[in-house]
């Protein structure tokens, strides 16, 4: 009887290179990791923001984007999650910016269907230069405020700029930080708002994109893994968080947006 080899497609190929090059990590490199996403989840508990910008940046030194990216699943919805807590403030806060998260999901999908992936050059470094420009102008001691009359229309505007920079560049920092700050909310509420909106524009980009490439079963395995040192690393960062002057974490706060959109544009031009 004639023999006939199963074809493999190229979203297959791909899941079984991710998947080979994970299980090729040694120990050693899987203790690395562990601290890297420590030192990421600190960070994401301080600042509010920045564990998979750390978190690549420094994987990618030993290991290829593909395994970094693959490790990084998990670890980043998660976090992202536990940031929407606690829940007693959560439905005043998601009531003050439900219109920007519904122009989030429509941007995303919207830029998702007629651009297909992120990929824009160009696109990452005007979004890290605008960022150093404002955390520089943050620092400088000025605040942007949007009167609380112009948040029913502004929110949406915002939120769909937003999903249309994450369609093209699967950074969606950009206008909505900036945004989130300029309504005033304090520190713990600031940190609440960005994560309800990342886990937004996480949830609803992976959806827009799902049929563009594969992610492997086997390489669940070692994303869930590194949830245990993001996890505890983003509860530490909490902890420091709750210690900090409020001078003090809005200058980490804009510190960080600066190291942002400085890796931003030194990934985009390398």
């Amino acid at each position: 009887m004639p023999h006939f080899q199963a074809r493999m497609w190229p979203a297959d190929c791909a899941a079984m290179t991710i998947s080979n090059e994970l299980a090729e990590l040694a120990t050693g490199h899987w203790a690395a990791a562990a601290l890297v996403f420590l030192l990421a989840g600190v960070i994401k508990g301080v600042i509010g923001l920045g564990l998979p910008t750390v978190s690549m940046a420094l994987l990618a030194l030993w290991m290829p984007p593909v395994r970094a990216a693959a490790l990084l699943i998990a670890p980043s919805l998660v976090t992202n999650l536990w940031q929407t807590g606690p829940r007693a403030s959560f439905w005043p806060v998601l009531r003050r910016i439900g219109g920007m998260q519904a122009g989030i999901v429509a941007g995303t999908l919207g830029g998702a269907l007629w651009l297909g992936v992120p990929a824009g050059t160009w696109a990452s470094i005007a979004l890290g230069v605008a960022l150093v420009a404002y955390a520089l102008w943050g620092l400088t001691g000025r605040q942007l405020h949007v009167p609380a009359a112009h948040e029913r229309w502004l929110g949406p505007v915002v939120g769909a700029a937003t999903g249309l920079v994450t369609a093209v560049t699967g950074v969606f920092v950009v206008p909505a930080v900036p945004y989130l700050q300029a309504l005033g909310f304090q520190r713990d509420a600031l940190i609440q708002a960005m994560g309800i909106s990342f886990t937004t524009s996480t949830v609803v980009l992976a959806i827009g994109l799902a049929g563009n490439s594969g992610y492997p079963m086997a390489a669940v395995g070692g994303s869930l893994a590194m949830l245990v040192p993001a996890l505890g690393g983003m509860a530490i960062g909490t902890w420091l968080r709750k210690r900090l002057p409020v001078a003090v974490f809005r200058r980490c706060f804009l510190a960080g947006l600066a190291l942002l959109g400085l890796y931003m544009v030194a990934r985009a031009l390398a």
